[in-house]
């Protein structure tokens, strides 16, 4: 009678145990594996020398390389947090590639957001972020891509041949933020990579970033259109 019972008792936990470890084994298979951080990608464009390198450097590592001169892109990958969420930045950095136009449209394809590097220092640089403007909008054949205006080497100011005003006007023509920099300084070398991120970031949710809200003209008085 015992072992009969033993028995029963025995085939009963097992049982049990079969579908305790059936359940598990669901649960398991129902986890769904943890999100990643949604990569952006950054394309870095403008004349040769404006600093593109050096900001690029700067808000990778906090350094400042004076001397960086490179003969072909780079490309850097980077986590940040972003308004409380991780995000993963990848950046290509064009320097030494800006005179080779079919490269730069391969390059242009393959970016999701340019920060478009002039010198206040030197007005050829500034003309020229008309060309890169261009550019990029006819290879990408969209208006509304998140595009930032950069103008760096702002501790130089004494030296200074660029206007703000011709700055801030560029932008406003354009509809987007217009940031001055400093590599050397790191003066607003966060701000600059995080309001183009951001802009990304809206882009892909499908929404307008609050920032991004105002119109032209109410943009040139926002924080991001002046020296700070």
């Amino acid at each position: 009678m015992f072992s009969a019972v033993a028995y029963q008792l025995s085939s009963t936990f097992l049982e049990e145990q079969k579908l305790c470890c059936g359940r598990g084994a669901r649960v398991a298979m129902s986890k769904k594996p943890a999100a990643q951080p949604t990569l952006h990608k950054v394309i870095m464009v403008g004349s040769g020398g404006v600093g593109k390198s050096a900001l690029t450097l700067q808000f990778m590592y906090d350094e400042f390389v004076e001397d960086y001169e490179p003969t072909k892109a780079d490309s850097y990958r980077k986590k940040v947090v972003l308004d409380g969420e991780e995000v993963q930045i990848d950046i290509l950095d064009t320097a030494g590639q800006e005179d080779y136009a079919a490269i730069r449209d391969n390059y242009f394809r393959s970016g999701e957001g340019f920060l478009c590097v002039f010198s206040i220092t030197e007005p050829e640089s500034f003309d020229a972020t008309q060309e890169f403007r261009e550019q990029i909008l006819r290879v990408k054949n969209d208006e509304n891509i998140p595009f930032l205006l950069v103008g760096n080497k702002s501790d130089l100011g004494d030296k200074r041949r660029v206007p703000l005003d011709a700055c801030r006007e560029r932008a406003a023509h354009w509809q987007v933020p217009y940031v001055e920099t400093s590599a050397k300084t790191r003066d607003n070398v966060d701000k600059a990579f995080l309001t183009l991120i951001r802009a990304m970031s809206a882009q892909k949710r499908g929404q307008m970033a609050p920032a991004d809200a105002p119109d032209a003209a109410a943009r040139c008085s926002l924080p991001c259109c002046c020296i700070v």
